[in-house]
């Protein structure tokens, strides 16, 4: 399977809510979707897509459609340029964030559940530091429940430390809420890490796609 990720568009709304109604308990409107969406100037909404075969490339697309910044130059071998129409494509994952001052603050992020754990969140969260860039944020921020440690574990490997707690922050049973934070994106550091993050992810994803072929013309 090849994963793949874009800009989200409000004919995306149906499908991400699917997602967001199986991963969160106080979803968004559709309304609030769409605010965001149109907010181009401080939000940045993406959505991950799965294909069982590489999409060809379209020499029309934009240059920002398919591909993010510096994620491309990491895993295009992976995930080339699709094509326009992806509406053959299922989204399975979706994520977003504001820009605050200088700190990209990550609003949401979620995997369908039947595809976790396969690197699809970690892919989103590669999207949204690009997207993070490209809005000129210096940092980034978010929130999760102090229980979901995985989240916790991905978003350390990327460089989000704990910064304090947020007492009864989600309200549906009032857990507290991690803060977290990155140092700046912008030094050579923390580029030469996510470029060897993006390494290691790009052999994961496309070992995973090479097994899947494999297992296909086996059956």
């Amino acid at each position: 399977m090849y994963y793949f990720v874009e800009p989200m568009t409000e004919d995306d709304i149906p499908e991400v809510q699917q997602i967001e109604s199986q991963s969160f308990t106080t979803p968004w409107s559709a309304t609030t979707y769409k605010r965001e969406i149109r907010n181009r100037a401080s939000c940045r909404y993406l959505v991950a897509r799965c294909s069982p075969t590489p999409l060809p490339p379209d020499q029309g697309a934009a240059p920002q459609s398919r591909n993010l910044g510096m994620l491309s130059q990491i895993v295009a071998a992976l995930f080339p340029p699709a094509r326009r129409s992806t509406h053959s494509c299922p989204i399975i994952g979706y994520g977003g964030l504001w820009l605050t001052g200088e700190d990209a603050h990550v609003t949401t992020i979620a995997t369908d559940p039947q595809y976790r754990g396969f690197g699809v969140g970690e892919l989103l969260l590669n999207g949204l530091i690009d997207a993070a860039y490209e809005i000129h944020a210096q940092m980034l921020t978010l929130e999760v429940r102090v229980s979901n440690t995985v989240a916790q574990r991905l978003y350390v490997k990327y460089g989000f430390q704990p910064g304090g707690t947020r007492p009864r922050y989600y309200t549906d049973n009032g857990e507290d809420a991690l803060i977290m934070w990155t140092e700046s994106i912008r030094t050579p550091e923390y580029r030469s890490r996510l470029s060897e993050l993006r390494r290691h992810l790009h052999i994961r994803l496309q070992t995973q796609a090479v097994r899947r072929r494999s297992s296909i013309r086996v059956l």
